[in-house]
């Protein structure tokens, strides 16, 4: 597999990660031979260093340090929230408002029960892009089921965050196996023709931690992809 550079420069370079691709191999996905990390590694022939992380079905923008001290700074910045997310997300029905702010703690370990863990701050601002509606029919009482497609911008970086605040406010991002609703994901995915978790990191914009120039990192959806409006 060859990925797709979005921008490479001395000190950093950013890809447009594919849906299902591991960050970098885990113990958990032993069996997995393939991972962004060794991939990009490869490719430029050169050790390269992860400064966040995408879920394995979410596509998009993936930024790596080309060192171990760019990578302390980048990293540093992901913390403190100095850098501006957006997502784009394909979930289960129609909002009632064009636009909102989900203010909600979430606990450190989503895979965890929430009982007894600390709980942080995370709000995440969400606006529809187009509402959608599918003969794919999970319930006997409808024929067709509605979708919509959002702008997620998380102002923190808690894990499974937007994934988190969207099922929190009941329209949880379609093909998500752990928020969302197996029948429906399973319809979704037969009207598709794809199985896959639609969330897609499509901007990352930064201060360079060297030159202090802005950046601006895009990843486009494919055309003709669900995730464009």
């Amino acid at each position: 597999m060859t990925l797709t550079v979005l921008h490479v420069d001395e000190h950093l370079v950013a890809i447009d990660k594919p849906p299902g691709l591991l960050v970098h191999r885990t113990q958990l996905a032993a069996h997995e031979d393939e991972a962004a990390l060794q991939l990009l590694r490869d490719q430029l022939g050169r050790p390269v260093w992860p400064v966040h992380r995408l879920d394995r079905g979410t596509s998009g923008v993936l930024l790596f340090a080309l060192s171990a001290e760019i990578a302390s700074l980048l990293g540093a910045m992901f913390e403190q929230g100095r850098m501006t997310k957006s997502y784009l997300a394909l979930v289960r029905g129609w909002p009632a408002e064009d636009e909102g702010l989900v203010d909600h703690p979430l606990a450190r370990d989503p895979e965890l029960p929430s009982a007894g863990q600390t709980m942080l701050d995370a709000q995440t601002r969400w606006r529809v892009l187009q509402r959608r509606e599918w003969p794919v029919a999970t319930d006997p009482r409808f024929a067709t089921t509605r979708v919509a497609l959002l702008e997620a911008e998380p102002l923190q970086g808690r894990r499974h965050q937007i994934r988190r605040h969207l099922k929190h406010i009941a329209h949880p991002i379609l093909g998500d196996a752990t928020h969302g609703k197996g029948p429906l994901n399973r319809a979704v995915a037969a009207h598709l023709g794809q199985a896959r978790l639609w969330l897609h990191a499509q901007r990352l914009e930064l201060v360079h931690p060297v030159s202090g120039a802005p950046l601006r990192l895009e990843a486009a959806p494919e055309p003709g992809c669900p995730l464009t409006v």
